[in-house]
């Protein structure tokens, strides 16, 4: 692998495949069950408990519009440490599933389409045809807005 190559976690959400760097990823877990936050907005499900810290846990499905499915046996949660300009984020990421972790070569990743999808075009890091399909790169700082990730930190 090159130094311009890059590790990735895929995932699940419904038929789509996005990816998130390894690197930001510090464990993934079996679902659990979170603890509510009143008046919270709806892709936040609460906090969940992980090595002692409450770890607020967001819905993908919701964060990205698409509609709101029931966790199954093979749901998991993505613990991941994101860094912004002025800290280190820590946050959980409810998926469908998880689905391996793979390397792609920086000359297989396209730019963010503008048009054309279902989410916004600023969440996406980039794109990689693979004879399956696509895996939408996600850019998880972008994922958030500076209101969500005040609610974040308050939640936490």
């Amino acid at each position: 692998m090159s130094s311009a190559d890059g590790q990735y976690v895929t995932l699940g959400l419904g038929a789509e495949v996005f990816a998130v760097p390894v690197a930001m990823v510090q464990e993934i877990l079996d679902y659990r069950t979170p603890f509510a936050i009143p008046e919270g907005p709806a892709f936040m499900l609460g906090l969940i408990d992980v090595r002692g810290r409450g770890m607020p846990l967001i819905d993908l499905r919701l964060k990205l519009g698409l509609p709101r499915q029931e966790p199954t046996p093979v749901s998991r949660i993505l613990v991941l440490e994101v860094p912004l300009k002025e800290r280190t984020l820590s946050l959980a990421l409810l998926a469908d599933r998880v689905l391996e972790v793979v390397s792609f070569p920086a000359t297989a990743i396209e730019g963010a389409p503008d048009v054309g999808i279902a989410w916004r075009s600023d969440y996406i890091a980039g794109v990689v045809h693979r004879a399956e399909g696509f895996v939408v790169l996600f850019d998880v700082a972008q994922l958030l807005t500076s209101s969500d990730l005040a609610l974040l930190q308050t939640a936490a």
